[in-house]
């Protein structure tokens, strides 16, 4: 997965049981235990939705009907917990409807049609600036290594439920950059903002947004993200922070909400220190700004770190 942003650069979990790792592998298929003689026919039921965005950037959760053996959202496979509790998103570009399906364990279908709201996205032209130079093949050769490394990290099956949770701002202060803003180059559209950015002074601390395994602490700054911090939140649902001056926490780490796990900096390519905070559900970029809510006034204090 490219983490590739205009201006700053800066950025499926199957259902497991409590094992001693955070880190599991991943099953082939999600289902519940058939019973044994076969089941009656399951009486008609619908999918439960709890408070979300089915808007684009947005998140929903909700339930999945009773007896449910797998769950699709149009042609892919979304994980649900075995208390059948489930969690969609939608790209920042997603179309207007989707449909989820539930196969239960009779083989009867239960199907509910989603309408995706759209956005209003700021685009910025500049009809007298060139895109970008062409990168060096040093930059490329580094690029496709670190690239390499992210869609790895992002493969990383683990036991977290901080998806359940409802997340809080790593970081407290001035937005300075909007998901989804997009410049266009004399016609030629650049790579949209990937995340939120958040304003703050060199070593201002950041706050693991809810509960979570480290899949991804840089040992060294990447040519963009800088030192980058990957955090997986369960069922297909991560976290990037970029450009940190340091990261507290290491690979394979488990994080509380409200711990500290890093520090705002500027590496990588930013023109000053501010935290980029990126969401992603599997391959859809979602707008943390609807996950957490408004920026709030004050930070809560850091919670201690869970023990090892």
């Amino acid at each position: 997965m490219l983490i590739v942003l205009a201006g700053c650069v800066a950025g499926e979990i199957q259902p497991a049981s409590v094992a001693a790792s955070p880190i599991a592998a991943a099953p082939s298929a999600v289902a519940l235990p058939l019973a044994d003689p076969p089941a009656r026919r399951l009486p008609a039921a619908d999918f439960a939705f709890d408070d979300g965005a089915m808007i684009q950037g947005g998140i929903a959760t909700g339930t999945v009907p009773p007896g449910t053996a797998t769950l699709r959202l149009d042609d892919a496979p979304v994980a649900f917990a075995p208390d059948g509790r489930f969690l969609i998103a939608f790209d920042r570009d997603a179309g207007p409807a989707a449909t989820l399906i539930a196969t239960r364990t009779d083989g009867s279908l239960v199907t509910r049609s989603l309408a995706i709201a759209p956005r209003a996205w700021r685009i910025e032209r500049l009809n007298t600036l060139a895109r970008f130079a062409q990168p060096s093949a040093e930059f490329a050769r580094l690029r496709a290594a670190e690239l390499a490394r992210i869609a790895a990290a992002r493969e990383i099956v683990t036991t977290a439920t901080g998806w359940r949770q409802r997340f809080q701002w790593p970081a407290i202060g001035r937005i300075s950059g909007q998901f989804g803003a997009q410049r266009v180059y004399r016609g030629e559209p650049g790579a949209y903002h990937s995340g939120v950015d958040v304003a703050l002074p060199e070593g201002a601390l950041v706050l693991a947004p809810a509960d979570g395994v480290v899949i991804l602490a840089a040992d060294q700054p990447f040519t963009l993200e800088g030192n980058l911090l990957m955090i997986d939140h369960g069922l297909g649902l991560n976290s990037a922070f970029l450009h940190l001056s340091r990261i507290d926490v290491r690979t394979g780490d488990v994080v509380r909400q409200g711990q500290l796990i890093g520090r705002v900096g500027h590496t990588g390519r930013a023109t000053g220190p501010h935290l980029h905070w990126g969401m992603k559900w599997r391959d859809s970029r979602i707008d943390p700004l609807l996950v957490a809510g408004p920026m709030p006034a004050t930070a809560p204090p850091p919670a201690a770190a869970p023990r090892r």
